[in-house]
């Protein structure tokens, strides 16, 4: 990763007796798409929590642009904007008027507020409902204003609690596309137990589960996760089911239809290079083999132990 504007060091936490997270670590870069993914009750929200401000921790410390959270709250604060769950919109006000209230909220200067409210408006695309009450918005807009009012002061970290959460899939759509247009100038940090959500918008995850941290990297080594066990092959000259089921190293064949079969195999052979040597020799006519990578589901089935 290039240099980080957030450190957390050793987080721990819990409420009355029970632990709710154990020694976090993690680092974030100065811009990009970052994933913390977990089963719900895994403690995302609690790393958030602390992180933005919200909860103090129990033990660790949490460094934001260098400076202390905990010692420097205020400070720190000043950096980060926040979208939690739900929006925290103000019913009774218009889209303009909540996003002057946040500005002031964030003591921004006077001077600079009508011109950060008219950017983040175009930006989120909401500027034709500037004078339409918050409460009249549809959930999609909403989201919008929610994350209008996490930016509206240009902080280095932009942190996103289930950002798609009950919106339809058109409405997910243009989410996921705002997300990645604020992160092209903001580290953002997004919280979710969709695997769909982490595969189309992060560029690195961090998974957590019971409180700890099991998998820390990128999307491609997530996938990765669990070594490959099958292959797909292609032939135009197609052997019987038997034939293939003879090569060193194959444990399994399932037919799927015409030329194409799915090969189980042992992980300790070199069996890609026995089935292409095959082939040559059976004049098979081999046109596709590929190792067939383990799916997202299983990957994070295997990571919680559920």
């Amino acid at each position: 990763m290039e240099e980080s504007i957030v450190k957390v060091e050793h987080l721990s936490h819990r409420y009355s007796v029970q632990w709710a997270i154990r020694d976090i670590q993690l680092e974030i870069p100065v811009r990009g798409v970052f994933g913390l993914l977990g089963s719900n009750g895994a403690g995302k929200s609690t790393v958030m929590n602390i992180l933005c401000g919200v909860v103090k921790q129990t033990a660790g410390e949490v460094f934001v642009k260098g400076i202390d959270t905990r010692k420097h709250p205020v400070e720190a604060k000043r950096h980060i904007g926040f979208l939690p769950q739900r929006p925290p919109l103000h019913a009774d006000l218009t889209v303009e008027e909540y996003l002057v209230h946040c500005a002031n909220v964030r003591l921004m200067p006077t001077r600079l507020v009508p011109g950060a409210v008219n950017d983040v408006m175009e930006r989120c695309g909401i500027g034709h409902f500037r004078a339409r009450l918050t409460r009249n918005l549809s959930g999609g807009y909403q989201q919008r204003l929610g994350i209008a009012q996490a930016i509206i002061h240009r902080p280095a970290l932009v942190v996103l609690d289930e950002p798609t959460n009950g919106l339809d899939p058109n409405q997910i759509m243009e989410i996921r596309h705002l997300i990645k247009e604020i992160a092209r100038e903001h580290a953002v940090l997004l919280s979710t137990h969709i695997l769909s959500e982490v595969q189309v918008t992060c560029d690195y995850i961090w998974m957590i589960e019971e409180g700890s941290l099991v998998f820390t990297g990128t999307m491609e080594e997530f996938d990765n996760y669990i070594a490959p066990d099958s292959l797909l092959l292609s032939v135009l000259s197609a052997p019987g089911v038997e034939e293939l089921s003879h090569i060193p190293g194959v444990l399994g064949v399932e037919s799927l239809g015409g030329p194409r079969y799915r090969l189980k195999f042992s992980g300790a052979s070199d069996v890609t290079e026995r089935i292409v040597e095959t082939s040559v020799a059976r004049g098979w006519r081999l046109t596709e083999i590929t190792m067939e990578k383990s799916s997202p589901d299983r990957v994070f089935a295997e990571l919680s132990r559920k």
